[in-house]
Protein backbone atom coordinates (compact mmCIF):
# COMPACT_ATOMS: atom_id res chain seq x y z
CA UNK A 1 0.00 0.00 0.00
CA UNK A 2 1.00 3.35 -1.28
CA UNK A 3 0.64 5.07 2.24
CA UNK A 4 3.02 1.57 3.96
CA UNK A 5 5.37 2.74 2.07
CA UNK A 6 5.63 6.39 2.49
CA UNK A 7 5.46 6.06 6.27
CA UNK A 8 8.22 3.05 6.69
CA UNK A 9 10.34 5.01 4.19
CA UNK A 10 9.72 8.39 6.74
CA UNK A 11 11.55 5.71 9.78
CA UNK A 12 14.01 4.77 7.76
CA UNK A 13 15.08 8.41 7.33
CA UNK A 14 14.49 9.28 11.15
CA UNK A 15 16.99 5.71 12.14
CA UNK A 16 19.71 7.44 9.89
CA UNK A 17 19.51 11.05 10.89
CA UNK A 18 18.16 13.07 7.93
CA UNK A 19 15.19 14.06 9.23
CA UNK A 20 13.80 16.99 11.60
CA UNK A 21 10.79 17.16 12.98
CA UNK A 22 8.12 19.52 15.10
CA UNK A 23 7.46 23.66 14.56
CA UNK A 24 11.15 25.34 15.73
CA UNK A 25 13.56 22.49 14.13
CA UNK A 26 11.59 22.17 11.34
CA UNK A 27 11.65 25.98 10.66
CA UNK A 28 15.11 26.00 11.52
CA UNK A 29 16.26 23.34 9.11
CA UNK A 30 14.72 25.12 6.07
CA UNK A 31 15.97 28.56 6.94
CA UNK A 32 19.48 27.30 6.63
CA UNK A 33 18.80 25.64 3.31
CA UNK A 34 19.27 21.90 4.66
CA UNK A 35 15.72 21.25 3.97
CA UNK A 36 14.90 18.92 0.22
CA UNK A 37 11.36 18.23 1.50
CA UNK A 38 8.63 19.64 3.88
CA UNK A 39 5.50 17.15 4.60
CA UNK A 40 3.06 18.34 6.98
CA UNK A 41 -0.15 16.50 8.30
CA UNK A 42 -3.32 17.01 6.62
CA UNK A 43 -4.40 17.36 10.15
CA UNK A 44 -2.42 20.32 11.27
CA UNK A 45 -3.79 23.71 11.59
CA UNK A 46 -4.64 25.55 8.46
CA UNK A 47 -2.59 28.26 9.97
CA UNK A 48 0.63 25.63 10.39
CA UNK A 49 0.16 24.52 6.37
CA UNK A 50 -0.07 27.75 5.22
CA UNK A 51 2.70 28.55 7.21
CA UNK A 52 5.05 25.74 5.55
CA UNK A 53 3.91 26.24 2.52
CA UNK A 54 5.45 30.11 1.92
CA UNK A 55 7.89 29.31 3.65
CA UNK A 56 9.29 27.00 1.13
CA UNK A 57 7.96 28.66 -1.45
CA UNK A 58 10.32 31.09 -0.60
CA UNK A 59 13.04 29.17 -0.18
CA UNK A 60 12.23 26.53 -3.14
CA UNK A 61 11.87 23.82 -1.06
CA UNK A 62 9.26 20.64 -2.16
CA UNK A 63 6.45 20.78 -0.11
CA UNK A 64 3.52 18.09 0.80
CA UNK A 65 0.60 17.48 2.63
CA UNK A 66 -0.10 13.83 3.30
CA UNK A 67 -1.21 11.65 6.40
CA UNK A 68 -2.25 12.50 9.67
CA UNK A 69 -0.31 14.01 12.76
CA UNK A 70 -1.14 10.33 14.68
CA UNK A 71 0.35 8.10 11.70
CA UNK A 72 3.09 10.23 10.51
CA UNK A 73 4.43 10.61 14.68
CA UNK A 74 4.23 7.17 15.11
CA UNK A 75 6.16 6.42 11.53
CA UNK A 76 9.41 8.18 13.24
CA UNK A 77 8.54 7.14 16.96
CA UNK A 78 7.10 10.22 18.09
CA UNK A 79 3.83 12.04 19.34
CA UNK A 80 2.00 14.56 17.91
CA UNK A 81 4.63 15.61 15.18
CA UNK A 82 2.67 17.90 12.39
CA UNK A 83 5.68 18.81 10.31
CA UNK A 84 8.37 16.55 9.23
CA UNK A 85 11.45 18.03 6.94
CA UNK A 86 13.74 15.79 5.04
CA UNK A 87 17.34 16.85 4.89
CA UNK A 88 18.66 14.22 2.30
CA UNK A 89 18.39 14.71 -1.61
CA UNK A 90 17.84 10.42 -1.97
CA UNK A 91 15.18 10.29 0.92
CA UNK A 92 13.09 13.22 -0.45
CA UNK A 93 13.20 12.46 -4.04
CA UNK A 94 11.45 8.83 -3.12
CA UNK A 95 9.88 10.47 -0.53
CA UNK A 96 7.79 12.81 -3.37
CA UNK A 97 7.32 9.85 -5.54
CA UNK A 98 5.79 7.77 -3.56
CA UNK A 99 3.62 10.36 -1.98
CA UNK A 100 2.62 11.90 -5.89
CA UNK A 101 1.71 8.28 -6.62
CA UNK A 102 4.48 7.25 -8.98
CA UNK A 103 5.96 3.96 -8.39
CA UNK A 104 10.09 3.57 -8.49
CA UNK A 105 11.33 1.12 -11.31
CA UNK A 106 14.12 -0.71 -11.39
Amino acid sequence: MKSNKIYGLLGLARRAGKIAFGTESSQDTIKSKKAKLVIVANDSSDRTKKHFKELCESLNVDFRIVGTIELLSQSIGQVNKAVFVIKDENFAKELIKRIDGGEIIG
